[in-house]
């Protein structure tokens, strides 16, 4: 005959897998959890976390995730981010001034007024980013997809932007004065009121239409593609500061 205690055997047995797994359902598990309270470090995962206003330039960050991340304000001068994925974060007023970022995704991200200053993000992505007032002044972008990027204001001058994506991009006063546009940039459909492409070599672009010159701010030494004219009303008067 079976005792009470042996009849309880089987449930203690499955009792424990059962509420592990009720855990891992309700917290979803440590190896999906992002790891929020984690030091940075290559491939680490701050999906969706909460790092506004922290200082941590120089930091290694290759590969990590880093999608939905708020990182308003926070200081990633010079740091190593090459292949992170951005997606989605919010970053404004924040700094990249200096950092690595060949092939990072930077798209969907909210980076008002931040500084990308001397970037080097060859073959990254922008797309559909919000990027008004952002400073690229001397940054790398070669071969960077901007495609329906917000970049009003934006600043490029003396940026790399050669073979840059920026069809459906709106480009309204931004600031392309001494870029390197080597190789084939696309214009296609990007609203150029009032860019500043004085002294560009445009030649080689596609995309671009009489329409967005005779918007645009260029001048005798810009040179456009076969068929496109210089507009009458070149050079634009200095943008007046706001």
């Amino acid at each position: 005959m079976r005792s009470f205690a042996t009849d309880l055997l089987p449930v203690r047995r499955i009792a424990a897998p059962i509420v592990l797994v009720t855990l891992l359902a309700v917290t979803g598990g440590s190896a999906s959890a992002a790891q929020c309270g984690s030091m940075a470090a290559p491939g680490l995962d701050w999906s969706e976390c909460n790092k506004r206003s922290i200082i941590i330039p120089g930091s290694n960050l290759e590969g990590a995730n880093l999608s939905g991340t708020d990182f308003t304000g926070t200081d990633l001068s010079a740091a190593n981010v090459t292949s992170a994925n951005f997606e989605k974060a919010t970053m404004t007023r924040s700094s990249l001034a200096e950092a690595t970022a060949t092939k990072a995704n930077f798209n969907r991200i909210e980076a008002y007024r931040s500084n990308f200053s001397k970037l080097s993000a060859a073959n990254s992505t922008f797309a559909s980013s919000e990027l008004q007032r952002a400073n690229f002044k001397g940054a790398d972008l070669s071969s960077a997809n901007l495609a329906k990027a917000e970049l009003g204001r934006a600043n490029f001058q003396q940026a790399n932007l050669s073979g840059v994506n920026f069809s459906l991009a709106n480009l309204s006063r931004a600031d392309l004065a001494g870029a390197t546009t080597e190789g084939v940039l696309n214009f296609d459909k990007a609203f150029m009121f009032r860019t500043r492409i004085e002294g560009l070599d445009l030649s080689s672009s596609k995309g671009l239409q009489q329409a967005q010159l005779d918007l645009a701010c260029g001048d005798k030494s810009t040179k456009l593609p076969a068929g496109l004219a210089t507009p009458g009303n070149w050079p634009c008067p200095p943008d007046q500061p706001d």
